[in-house]
């Protein structure tokens, strides 16, 4: 379980980093996306920051949970537009964008399920007792 959950963090922390660049420097895509969902220029980059906030917590031990929980908000986000708006594909991508942030998605549940019992007032109701 361990290994699983240090490899969701790579992977998802990689992910969410690799697209700063593009939303911070504005690239065209970038720019497109977010026009289209009518949150430019401030959606690009508040999403940016909270996506480089995200990718710092999900290697402190204690704040993975957050940082699990911020990137599956923002990518909950993400998936939505692409289902409703953008569409899969966005200026002949195929589809990459779409499987990126499920892929991110799916690994920030997996470890908030992982680090259950460190989510602060519901922890402790989510973890059955040992026996």
């Amino acid at each position: 379980m361990k290994i699983a959950s240090f490899v969701c963090r790579v992977i998802a922390a990689i992910i969410l980093l690799q697209t700063l660049f593009f939303k911070f420097t504005g690239s065209e895509e970038s720019v497109y996306i977010f026009t289209t969902v009518g949150a430019e220029p401030i959606g690009r980059i508040g999403s940016g920051v909270v996506e480089l906030i995200a990718s710092i917590l999900l290697f402190i031990p204690r704040l993975a949970w957050l940082g699990a929980g911020l990137a599956a908000g923002v990518m909950a986000g993400a998936i939505l537009s692409h289902l409703t708006i953008l569409g899969i594909e966005v200026k002949g991508d195929g589809g990459l964008l779409f499987a990126l942030a499920c892929v991110v998605f799916a690994c920030s549940l997996f470890l908030l399920w992982v680090e259950r019992s460190r989510i602060p007032f519901v922890g402790k109701l989510l973890v059955r007792p040992a026996r």
